[in-house]
């Protein structure tokens, strides 16, 4: 696989403050954590889990020099919610951006799927979305300026078996990011998403059986799946002065939608 070199940092959110939801771990969050932080952001970054947002806190600064401020937050909880809102304006001052990257996942058939199962990927998965947005946007709004990027997925367009709960979320996802994004508009606020197709980290291959992961890789154009950063490279493209014309698209982060 040829994989390109780590991009070079170039000040694209050079005083920027920006919060990153389920930023622990080594997907996606983390990746577009520590990007913006090279990129020259004061950052946030949020989850669940108490150790590991702490041990990836320690990450960034060892990678980058700079340590993240942090906060513990259920993103399915509103009143935790509302505490992460009240950590960034008292950590940060003020939130230029806003990165939902919260999601569940699992496989399961339709027929097996339970209303538990069903109702936790949703609520992880989009409500989140819904409730951050609806949760930050006012201050966005009073200071008519503001990003938000959501975390989708090529799921939202494209049929996988098992997947049934994921991908209704991941398109309620993108819906959510076209509807809200018209509102913003009118206040000086771009809403936008990404959506990635395969992107490797550890915990992707811990659950995924290797064939299937091969089987997903090989249909991708490049015959590889993505680094998790070049996933945030384009979130940090989405986030930066230099997509100010684009609201309420979704930028699939692969090489075909279906």
């Amino acid at each position: 696989m040829n994989i390109p070199a780590y991009p070079t940092p170039r000040n694209l959110l050079k005083d920027k403050t920006v919060v990153v939801t389920a930023a622990a771990g080594t997907g996606i969050g983390f990746a577009v954590a520590k990007r913006a932080a090279e990129e020259g952001a004061t950052v946030l970054i949020s989850d669940f889990h108490e150790r590991r947002l702490g041990e990836a806190a320690e990450r960034i600064e060892t990678e980058t020099g700079v340590r993240p401020a942090t906060c513990v937050c259920d993103v399915t909880k509103q009143e935790q919610v509302d505490g992460l809102l009240h950590a960034a304006n008292r950590e940060l001052g003020h939130v230029d951006v806003l990165i939902n990257n919260a999601g569940l996942g699992g496989e399961v058939p339709v027929v097996e799927m339970t209303d538990d199962q069903w109702g936790r990927v949703i609520d992880v998965t989009l409500n989140s979305v819904f409730r951050m947005t609806r949760a930050f946007l006012p201050s966005m709004y009073r200071r008519r300026s503001g990003v938000i990027v959501n975390n989708a997925s090529v799921l939202g367009w494209r049929a996988q078996k098992g997947q049934a709960h994921y991908a209704a979320a991941k398109a309620g996802v993108m819906a959510f990011t076209r509807c809200s994004a018209v509102e913003a508009a009118e206040h000086g606020v771009r809403i936008n998403a990404v959506a990635p197709s395969i992107a490797m980290h550890a915990f992707l291959a811990k659950v995924t059986t290797e064939d299937l992961l091969a089987q997903l890789s090989a249909k991708e154009a490049f015959g590889r799946p993505a680094e998790v950063w070049e996933v945030a490279n384009v979130m940090i493209f989405l986030a930066s002065d230099l997509s100010t014309y684009m609201t309420g698209e979704i930028v699939s982060v692969s090489s075909q939608h279906a």
